[in-house]
């Protein structure tokens, strides 16, 4: 480009209103319900796509039901991607994944606006159960797009309802029939809310993510037995949910005293009988277990499965355990990073070099390109949560950190 683009922003307003519409589809009382591929789902999507389309991008659904947006450059050849996911948890807010989606549509909006084609084209995606919500793993969409989970093995996925992803994709009419994994990628920038404090809490406008913790989650499965909560003595007991119970709290400990970036959450447990005077002869799981260091969390791993074992053993019930999802941890592209945290100083923004805890496409993506994340905060780190909020002048900075980041990569 032979024009000075220093002084070129994005329409805050208009990014605002985006962002407020989409997060009326699937509103609740308790937050922004879109599971991945429900009615609600497809009904996002379709606004997104509407959008998409008249920005006259070039629109294409692959298999797994990912859908990019194309704006084509001067030139041929692998796009520079934007994006991130629009479907959510079950109480979600308005601004996880889909800032990073709305914030690339705007950015190609002000292109159009100001005249601007750039040399290399740019993608707008927008990925498939990113929240791993309805259908383990998380991430699903992005991971097949990069070639890390076969489509059949993703399509005959089964959710927490009993439907899998195949049919749910059908049914909202999301079955694409582009091949997964085009186009092929020049370099991916995905622009989200930190969903933590630290942003807000050390004073800086954006983050310049250097890399993604890796995750282990794991389903426990204890079964012991049924019995009166009143006239069976402790020594003869068999109590699934001791068990549970001891296992959650001893992921908590192992986390405590490993310290640094060791996190573990016990985010579902679930009883049988579940009532107050019997005794449960079944519990079921889920420990969620992330570091930014593999060998660290292998440890982590490790101590709370032997724990699992033990206490098992010495309760007397049967123990079994299944991953459910399992990602090594991602360091971003160095030369990226730098570009983001060199954009966000050249636009007068306090900015921090710091790792995600939390997962995202963007991880997925650096398996095939050169990738960086840009972080905006979140209000009292709030994020899955109705309660999430991030003001609209950090949307605008986060979003015009995107639209020179990209500037530049496409360029």
């Amino acid at each position: 480009m032979n024009f000075d683009t220093a002084s070129l922003r994005i329409n805050a307003t208009r990014l605002g209103d985006r962002l407020h519409e989409l997060g009326q589809i699937g509103a609740t009382a308790d937050g922004i319900c879109r599971l991945a591929l429900s009615a609600e789902d497809g009904a996002g999507r379709d606004l997104v796509l509407r959008w998409m389309r008249e920005l006259g991008l070039s629109v294409s659904i692959d298999a797994i039901g990912n859908v990019v947006g194309v704006c084509p450059g001067t030139e041929s050849g692998p796009p520079v991607m934007t994006g991130s996911h629009i479907d959510t948890v079950r109480t979600g807010g308005y601004y996880d994944g889909n800032l990073g989606v709305l914030a690339g549509l705007e950015v190609i909006q002000t292109l159009h606006e100001a005249g601007i084609q750039t040399r290399r084209s740019l993608a707008v995606a927008f990925f498939t159960n990113e929240e791993g919500a309805r259908f383990n793993p998380d991430m699903m969409g992005s991971l097949v797009y990069v070639g890390g989970m076969a489509l059949d093995a993703a399509l005959s996925t089964v959710g927490i309802d009993g439907a899998t992803v195949g049919e749910c994709l059908e049914r909202i009419g999301y079955a694409g029939q582009e091949p997964c994994g085009q186009p092929r990628v020049q370099s991916y920038v995905e622009l989200h809310v930190e969903q933590g404090p630290v942003l807000e809490a050390e004073g800086f406008h954006i983050g310049a993510v250097e890399g993604v913790q890796g995750i282990s989650w794991t389903e426990f499965s204890v079964l012991g037995v049924s019995n009166h909560a009143g006239t069976t003595p402790m020594r003869l007991r068999h109590d699934a949910g001791y068990v549970a119970c001891a296992v959650a709290h001893q992921a908590r400990q192992i986390a405590s005293e490993m310290g640094g970036n060791q996190v573990a959450t016990v985010g579902a447990v679930q009883l049988s009988p579940n009532l107050v005077n019997v005794i449960p002869y079944k519990a079921v799981l889920t420990v969620d277990l992330r570091n930014t260091d593999e060998a660290a969390l292998q440890l982590a791993e490790q101590r709370l499965h032997r724990f699992a074992r033990d206490i098992a053993s010495a309760e007397g019930v049967t123990l079994s355990s299944r991953q459910l999802a399992r990602f090594e941890p991602v360091d971003f592209d160095p030369d990226s990073i730098s570009l983001v945290e060199a954009t966000a100083k050249n636009l007068g923004l306090r900015v921090k070099r710091m790792p995600s805890g939390a997962g995202h496409d963007a991880q997925m993506l650096a398996r095939v390109c050169p990738t960086a994340m840009i972080f905006v905060p979140s209000a009292g780190g709030i994020s899955h949560n109705m309660k999430e909020f991030t003001s609209p002048a950090d949307l605008e900075a986060g979003a015009n950190v995107l639209l020179h980041t990209l500037l530049r990569l496409a360029s």
